[in-house]
């Protein structure tokens, strides 16, 4: 309705046609106007380092408090573990870790260290104090299978997981979990995760976390330039061989396994986030290298295993590992990592 003191100046077939017009061209912009799709959380690979992947999430502890505290746990772990010492394989995998690291939103610096042990296992606690069990290393056929499974614990660690979670857990029971910092050390709330005393929600996340990880992890992968598929079939793999052979994967570890629902969904994820590129690495002649002198390393300790149980004792062979010809291994080819090309495969099918 048009105010009476309007009536005059505008004459009401003149006000309804300037409203038909409008409502006209409303429909029109509307008609014409792209729909554009909502971009999932964190889904820019270009602003990766930049980008805050924590905004809006509730986390008690500051950054200094939680290196101080993945310090704290990580003395604990080394106390209970035999660490490798040898300078070529520590550097190595530190070095693989460390390229992911650059390339991922983690705003803590990382400390790699290698345990000696045949477990299939690597995990990150607060604060970026990573540990990869040689177990890992030995089970793994090209280095983009190991960079899978290190750039997921990567993950937890950018997106803060640890502290969350014990934030949370601050809130449900503020009343029984006493604050590590104010508790003068470890001595409260203590479980066995991963073989050490180290409270288990700074090891065992939750489904949502764990989807997250493998959300983040493929796009570190991807930015690193591994083949992001490869987390994937590396942990098919084992999931198989551990049916076979039950006892090698590590208990805490054996919750990493994507299910099929988060197979399903990181196979969406990498057809449908990250561009195609025409290759990725998938290995180097120095992982072949490293893996080769782990193997060695394992096959001398068993003699003696297997003196005590009398039993004879196998030999692990190494992917790389080829029959006697009188050549030096790792001189075939060149040094060159080696680049395989991305099939239409990895997409998922139109009109699903």
């Amino acid at each position: 309705m048009v105010p009476r003191h309007l009536e005059r100046s505008i004459p009401m077939k003149r006000v309804r046609g300037l409203i038909s017009v409008i409502l006209s061209l409303a429909i029109c912009l509307s008609l014409d106007a792209p729909l554009v799709a909502k971009q999932p959380k964190n889904s820019d690979v270009d602003d990766i380092g930049s980008r805050d992947i924590n905004k809006g999430s509730i986390n008690f502890i500051s950054l200094e408090k939680e290196i101080a505290l993945g310090k704290q746990l990580a003395q604990e772990v080394e106390r209970q573990s035999k660490l490798i010492n040898d300078p070529e394989i520590t550097e190595y995998v530190s070095r693989v870790g460390q390229n992911i690291v650059k390339n991922s939103d983690s705003k803590v610096p990382f400390t790699i260290k290698v345990i000696d042990s045949d477990e299939i296992n690597a995990f990150a606690l607060p604060g970026g104090f990573f540990y990869v069990n040689t177990g890992l290393i030995t089970a793994a056929d090209e280095e983009s299978e190991l960079a899978g499974v290190m750039a997921h614990e990567i993950a937890h660690v950018a997106a803060r997981h640890g502290t969350k979670q014990y934030s949370k857990a601050m809130i449900a029971q503020y009343a029984t979990i006493p604050l590590i910092f104010l508790g003068g050390g470890l001595g409260y709330g203590l479980y066995q995760a991963a073989g050490f005393l180290i409270p288990l929600q700074f090891l065992h996340f939750s489904r949502q976390a764990e989807a997250e990880a493998d959300y983040l992890g493929l796009q570190y992968m991807y930015k690193t330039g591994y083949d992001p598929t490869s987390f994937i079939s590396f942990f098919e793999k084992v999931q198989a061989q551990e049916k076979k052979k039950p006892g090698k994967l590590a208990k805490a570890f054996s919750t990493h396994p994507p299910t099929a629902d988060r197979i399903e969904k990181s196979q969406a994820e990498i057809a449908t986030i990250l561009p195609s590129r025409e290759q990725y690495v998938i290995n180097t002649s120095e992982f072949d290298k490293i893996k080769a002198k782990l193997v060695a390393y394992e096959n001398r300790k068993r003699p003696t295993e297997g003196e005590k149980s009398n039993k004879p004792t196998l030999k692990r062979r190494t992917s790389g590992e080829t029959e006697d010809t009188g050549e030096e291994p790792g001189t075939s080819d060149d040094d060159r990592p080696t680049l395989k090309r991305r099939t239409d495969q990895s997409k998922p099918d139109e009109g699903k």
